[in-house]
This record gives C-alpha cells, sequence and structure tokens, in this order.
C-alpha cells in the first residue's frame, strides 16, 4: 500500500501546484493527506529554511549546505514523516531524499555513495513509495520561476535559482538518471506541459496505485 508520496524535480516544474491538486483529489475521496515539504516541514525545519535561502549573496559551503538540509531531514522524518505513515495517513512531500542527491550529488559534486550513506542515517530508513519527477527543460522551469515571482513582485529568494543554467542542466541530468535507476518507485512526469495535462497523467496514476 503506497502511504509515502514525494514530488521531485528542478525548479519551475510545478511540484506545488501537482501536490495541492492531489491533496485535494485525495480528499474527496476520502484519503485526507498529509502535505509537507523539505526543508520547512516542522518548526526547526522553517529556521533552517531561512538560513538556506536568506542569506542573500553570502556564500554557503557545500558540506555546510548539505547537513543544513540533513538536520532539516532528521526532524522531518522523526517528528511529522514517520508518526503520520505510522498512523495511517498518506503523506505527500515536496522534496526528499533524491533532491538530496541530484543537488548536492550531480549539481555540487559531492561523492554520490557518502550522500547515500548520509541519507540512510537522516531518513532512518523511510523511503518513498511512489516518487513523481516532473520534468521540463531548464531554461523553461527557470522562466516560470521568474515569472511568478515577477508577478508578485518579489525578488529571487532562493539561491539555486540564482546559479548558472549548466548547474540546473547537471541537476535535471541527475534527476533522470536516479529515475532511471529505479523504475519501479519512479513515475517521470512531462511538465512541460500544461498544468492539467500534467495533472491528468497523475489523477491516472493516483487512481492504479494510491486510492
Amino acid at each position: 500500500m503506497v502511504r509515502f508520496v514525494t514530488f521531485e524535480g528542478g525548479d519551475g516544474t510545478g511540484k506545488t501546484t501537482q501536490i495541492n491538486a492531489l491533496e485535494n483529489y485525495l480528499t474527496r475521496h476520502g484519503r485526507v493527506p498529509l502535505v509537507t515539504r523539505e526543508p520547512g516541514g516542522t518548526s526547526l525545519g522553517r529556521l533552517i529554511r531561512r538560513l538556506l535561502v536568506e542569506v542573500g549573496d553570502q556564500d554557503i559551503a557545500s558540506s555546510t549546505e548539505l547537513f543544513l538540509y540533513l538536520a532539516d531531514r532528521a526532524q522531518h522524518v522523526s517528528e511529522i514523516i514517520r508518526p503520520a505513515i505510522t498512523g495511517g495517513k498518506i503523506v505527500l512531500c515536496d522534496r526528499f531524499t533524491d533532491s538530496t542527491l541530484a543537488y548536492q550529488g550531480y549539481g555540487r559534486g559531492i561523492e554520490l555513495g557518502l550522500l547515500r550513506r548520509l541519507n540512510e542515517i537522516a531518513d532512518q530508513g523511510t523511503r518513498p513509495d511512489l516518487t513523481f519527477l516532473l520534468d521540463c527543460p531548464v531554461a523553461l522551469g527557470l522562466s516560470r520561476t521568474s515569472k511568478r515571482q515577477g508577478d508578485a513582485g518579489q525578488p529571487r529568494e532562493d539561491r539555486f535559482e540564482r546559479e548558472k543554467i549548466e548547474f540546473h542542466e547537471k541537476i535535471r541530468s541527475g534527476f533522470l538518471e536516479i529515475a532511471r535507476a529505479e523504475p519501479t518507485r519512479f513515475r517521470v512526469i512531462d511538465a512541460a506541459r500544461g498544468i492539467d495535462e500534467v495533472w491528468r497523467d497523475i489523477q491516472q496514476i493516483a487512481d492504479q496505485e494510491i486510492l
């Protein structure tokens, strides 16, 4: 039975929109899920998120960045995810261990084997049952993010969005490679299409594998 569902993908792929749509869909079918995210799914995690995204132009060492994400995950799993799963809830999570591999591994160049071992400590053996990878060309995703923040009149808050496009290409390639290695868990969704088209694919999978 599917209890733990994660959404992965680069910036601007529409994860938040589709998580919200799936939450509403499951709720209408009597399966009210717990929706959470990384970083920031706990009170401590929200403080860590501020450290990660509100540092302005100050550089953060790759190892510092990694350990902040791992600290957020360890607390998140202990406080939110595992209790919810144990209590019989479906958990929908915006990013999890695959993002660490994609961003800190493929993006920053930290050794993947080391990251997997550190993830095992932080996630305490908690693994997603199903992962939606929303994939679209990097330029399209970044343009969506810029437009969204421009429409809201807000500055770009995410340090990753200020990285060069080559960094984001590495992340996209990393996500796709991770998905190819675990085809039974991943469902790769073409997120270059419109919101409704993407949702139809996710809804069909939800009907078959979650409900």
